[in-house]
């Protein structure tokens, strides 16, 4: 939100009266969204939707109880909160439409909205209409480019000035010829200035920023790659266009200590041996897990029957939304799969305790002693203006003063006092975010991201460690994938893949709607059908896209670019089964190297000559998890109307399960 004011009224009865009810108070927000800007006005009391959000009753280290917010106590269905792709929808519609009404009130709709509510891109927006100074308070009325014109806003507290000011930064306005009153847009700015700014200077001079702070370059410009971007990487005179290997292998490995990846000098000879993987297997996926097939799944006292099951089942479909506050703690490891229900009522009593006694010490801190503590007031600072853009298009953290964002906040503090070296790095909020949504409880929030962050820990390191491995565990995987695609990106300066950096930093969240990261995120929680899986969907999506780049001869630039509007793109289904299908066909491989299997954790053990494995010429047999394509009570079909790869490869072949 770059823009908020409060006491901007529609005057639905203008010229009739004056009377009360035909002025509709509202607040006019400027909101910058991943690729554009949106102006979105709404009446007060559509401003925050909290019914549902459980809050601490006291916030002490004693018992807390939880109770519901004061609002109407109405039960919230799965789909109630509004997905990113919804929100999406509405951003890049081309124009308001007034809905009917039958009087000047700001009647109520059924899906609870204002008809008066509108939202609109600047993208849209043809001209601006101001009232003369002196003339009253100061009001505007937007006109968009199919000539809608929008109800006149009145600016009851303050005047328009900063609005206009603030909009000036994303269009170019310019005072009309014919009517002084009248603002044009003239030729668009670029939606993501700060991003154009950026790529004013040659690509090196991007990868010196990265290098100064790759977090803060890849979330917040990386994500706002815009047309405006064509062409101005590069220098115009193709001779200067290719930096030698050698150069940018220095660089990078200034940027990320220790990162090594192969760059070819010669991009037409490769020193690696060709192996053959042989075609991806079909694979598809089942029906989300049901409340129905989780209960049938634990005993009386509520235990799990069998863990590796379940996994299996939520491998291939997901699950349904309403078991996902409960089947989460378990995939993240707050609650033991093997805990009765009463051992984890336990667990969150005393875990409720040891949340507050933390919480309490970064909120009992007086401002004399945070000022001798530069250290928490940078962690706050940081937190504050993250909490503050985060997914602020979803129902659950819109609005001002909403609960949600609150509790986001208190999270992370808390999460400081939980791990004070770490601390917060920007990136944390979008983890914990999807976390809170599904939990809508502070303190088991607050556990599920602490056993997230127990994954993701490296990654936010100083060090960046953990980007550095994955970096490198991925060429390798690309390489072995498609050794060709390897070959074109490094002749294009993009070999690094530097452009990957915030799918592994933050699991993909920026890059597929909410509710499909949801889908996603339990699917790699259930650590099959190998390790590193996420780094198989990093693999899939570049595949996926490999066609398009090496047809139209994409290079630096442009690589970047069409990496970056994949996001909010990308088929979540698609991308599980293209996975799932290349690790079959790695498990599968006879001659997998040794890298590769390590990176998969798919161990090599030898076997006697006579044992009917499968084995290799060398005696080597590949031990896999493939009992995750067994004991799965549903078949599953592939499109062609046969089992798919994985079951026929389950039955052909008899492998060690890992």
């Amino acid at each position: 939100v770059v823009y908020e004011q409060e006491g901007v009224f529609i005057h639905s009865s203008c010229g009739k009266n004056d009377d009360q009810d035909s002025l509709i108070a509202g607040i006019l927000r400027v909101i910058e969204k991943e690729n554009e800007v949106v102006v979105d006005w709404r009446p007060l009391d559509e401003t925050l939707d909290t019914s549902n959000i459980l809050c601490a009753g006291k916030d002490s280290s004693s018992v807390v109880e939880w109770t519901q917010t004061p609002k109407e106590k109405c039960s919230r269905g799965a789909d109630r909160p509004s997905s990113y792709e919804a929100e999406w929808d509405m951003v890049t519609t081309v124009s308001f439409k007034k809905k009917p009404h039958s009087n000047g009130d700001a009647t109520t709709h059924a899906n609870g909205e204002s008809k008066w509510s509108f939202l609109f891109s600047l993208t849209d927006l043809k001209s601006i209409k101001q009232n003369k100074e002196g003339m009253g308070w100061s009001y505007l009325v937007f006109c968009l480019k199919d000539d809608v014109k929008l109800p006149a806003l009145h600016f009851h507290h303050g005047d328009s000035k900063p609005l206009i000011k603030c909009l000036e930064k994303h269009v170019a306005l310019n005072e009309s010829p014919h009517d002084e009153r009248v603002l044009l847009v003239k030729t668009q700015k670029s939606l993501s200035q700060s991003f154009e700014n950026l790529f004013d200077e040659p690509s090196y001079g991007l990868l010196q920023k990265w290098k100064k702070d790759p977090y803060i370059v890849t979330m917040g410009k990386f994500s706002k790659v815009t047309n405006y971007i064509v062409g101005s990487l590069r220098p115009s005179d193709p001779s200067n266009q290719r930096r030698p290997p050698s150069e940018m292998a220095d660089f990078l490995n200034d940027t990320i200590p220790g990162l090594k990846i192969n760059q070819q000098e010669e991009p037409g000879f490769e020193v690696i041996t060709r192996i053959d993987l042989g075609k991806q297997p079909e694979v598809s996926r089942r029906e989300p897990v049901s409340a129905e097939e989780w209960a049938k799944n634990m005993d009386s006292d509520g235990r799990i029957l069998d863990v590796d099951y379940i996994k299996r089942l939520i491998f291939k479909g997901g699950l349904c939304h309403t078991l996902r506050k409960e089947a989460w703690k378990f995939l993240l490891g707050y609650f033991p799969w093997n805990s009765s229900k009463e051992e984890r009522a336990n667990l969150q009593k005393r875990k409720t305790d040891e949340y507050f006694r933390m919480k309490l010490q970064w909120k009992s801190v007086s401002e004399e002693q945070e000022k001798r503590n530069s250290r928490l007031r940078d962690y706050r600072s940081l937190i504050e203006k993250d909490v503050n853009r985060t997914d602020r298009t979803n129902k659950f953290y819109e609005g001002e003063d909403n609960p949600g964002l609150i509790l986001l906040h208190d999270i992370l503090m808390t999460y400081c006092m939980y791990d004070f070296d770490l601390g917060y790095v920007q990136g944390m909020s979008d983890l914990l975010s999807p976390v809170l949504y599904v939990m809508e409880n502070e303190v088991d929030a607050f556990w599920c991201f602490v056993s997230y962050m127990d994954q993701m820990h490296q990654n936010f390191e100083e060090q960046m460690q953990g980007m550095k491995t994955q970096l490198i565990q991925l060429s390798h995987l690309l390489r072995l994938l498609d050794s060709g695609f390897c070959s074109y990106l490094e002749s294009q300066d993009s070999g690094y893949l530097y452009f990957c950096f915030r799918w592994l930093l933050i699991r993909f969240k920026r890059e597929f709607s909410f509710q499909d990261i949801l889908r996603l995120w339990e699917v790699m929680w259930t650590e099959l059908p190998c390790q590193n899986f996420h780094l198989l969907l990093c693999c899939a999506i570049l595949e996926s896209e490999k066609q398009q780049i090496m047809d139209k001869h994409y290079g630096f630039n442009e690589i970047l670019k069409h990496i970056n509007e994949l996001s909010m793109k990308i088929d979540v289904e698609y991308i599980l089964c293209k996975a799932e299908a290349i690790s079959m066909q790695m498990m599968n491989c006879k001659e997998l190297p040794q890298t590769v299997s390590e990176i998969l954790g798919i161990e090599t053990s030898s076997v006697t000559p006579d044992s009917d494995t499968g084995e290799d010429e060398s005696g080597a047999e590949l031990s896999c998890p493939t009992s995750l394509y067994q004991s799965i009570s549903t078949p599953v079909i592939a499109a062609n109307g046969t089992r798919d790869g994985a079951q026929q490869m389950a039955e052909t072949q008899s492998l060690t399960p890992a």
